[in-house]
């Protein structure tokens, strides 16, 4: 993967893209990324490279498991 840099980014579109991100729980490079995807290929990222990534993800971490209860306990605590 590469490093892009933005430089004079206006105000108001960086706030607009800080707000979505939080909307969306990721972080400010995630939503910049999904959004460069969705502008430049016309909509969602592929199906199949994000369950993709996501495999690999999970075979990084194999024994690291989140069950609904600690989703639940995470979110009524008013973690983002």
């Amino acid at each position: 993967m590469v490093t892009l840099t933005l430089k004079n980014v206006p105000e108001d579109l960086y706030e607009d893209l800080k707000r979505s991100a939080e909307r969306h729980r990721r972080s400010i490079n995630r939503e910049a990324i999904v959004r460069l995807e969705q502008a430049l290929r016309g909509g969602r990222p592929n199906v199949e490279d994000t369950l993709a990534r996501v495999r690999r993800l999970r075979a990084q971490t194999p024994n690291v498991f989140v069950t609904d209860e600690a989703l639940r306990a995470a979110r009524d605590e008013g973690r983002p």
